[in-house]
């Protein structure tokens, strides 16, 4: 996050970018006045598109920023997806209500004293009440520092601006620590651009299909001895095919 450039925040994906041949489709054949041609399959009914997601945790103008924040840490661009169009909002929004966001499995009691980053996060919010205070706080602090704007509402140079004060603690706030609530953001835009799609990113395994990922595929006994070789069959979620 250290360059919020375009080209520079998708370099870990350009360096990881395999190109994942379709596979090759098997048909029957028939006969027609002595020709032979390929049978047409039956037409599949389109699936209805699906709706909206709609947030549980959330509220309108958190939801808003949060939309905001991850398209411009994962933009799309001719590598692939973004993170809105892989479905990022939806996954840390379910994050939330689940383990992570209420801290399930971490010890959350005092003493909350400051401590080094190697001993992980240490403070008295659990990560979903970080978000909900970090948001309104940066809310708050563009409202008086840009002109009376939100973070959603700022153009993309100063919303790049505002996530690096984040980060680079130039931007801090007395109500909640604005260096974690970038650090759980970041790392939560990146897991659900890579996560299996059962959790709500990297909706169509987009992101897996971009760097030749192939997913919870059960076998790979045939490709053991075939290194440097393209793996030529979609991802697999944990759901069944992904296309």
């Amino acid at each position: 996050m250290t360059d919020l450039s375009h080209p520079g925040r998708r370099g870990f994906l350009r360096r990881s970018i395999a190109i994942v041949p379709a596979a090759a489709a098997l048909t029957t054949t028939g006969f027609v006045a002595g020709r032979q041609v390929a049978a047409q399959p039956a037409a599949t009914p389109a699936e209805p598109p699906a709706a909206p997601y709609s947030p549980v945790y959330f509220h309108a103008d958190e939801w808003t920023f949060i939309q905001s924040a991850v398209a411009r840490l994962i933009p799309s661009d001719d590598v692939g997806p973004g993170a809105i169009e892989a479905g990022v909002p939806e996954f840390i929004d379910r994050q939330m209500e689940g383990g992570f966001g209420q801290a399930v499995t971490w010890y959350t009691h005092g003493p909350f004293v400051p401590s080094s980053p190697l001993f992980g996060y240490q403070g008295k919010m659990l990560p979903r009440e970080l978000y909900r205070a970090g948001i309104a706080a940066i809310d708050e602090w563009c409202t008086r520092q840009r002109g009376g704007k939100r973070f959603a509402d700022l153009d993309g140079t100063q919303q790049d601006e505002v996530l690096k004060g984040l980060e680079g603690e130039t931007i801090k706030f007395d109500t909640v620590d604005a260096k974690w609530f970038f650090t759980f953001l970041l790392q939560n835009t990146k897991e659900g651009y890579f996560s299996d799609p059962i959790h709500g990113g990297n909706k169509n395994a987009a992101a897996w299909k971009m760097i030749g990922f192939p997913g919870a595929r059960a076998d790979f006994l045939d490709w053991v001895d075939k290194p440097g070789v393209h793996y030529p069959l979609p991802p697999v979620s944990i759901n069944g095919p992904q296309g």
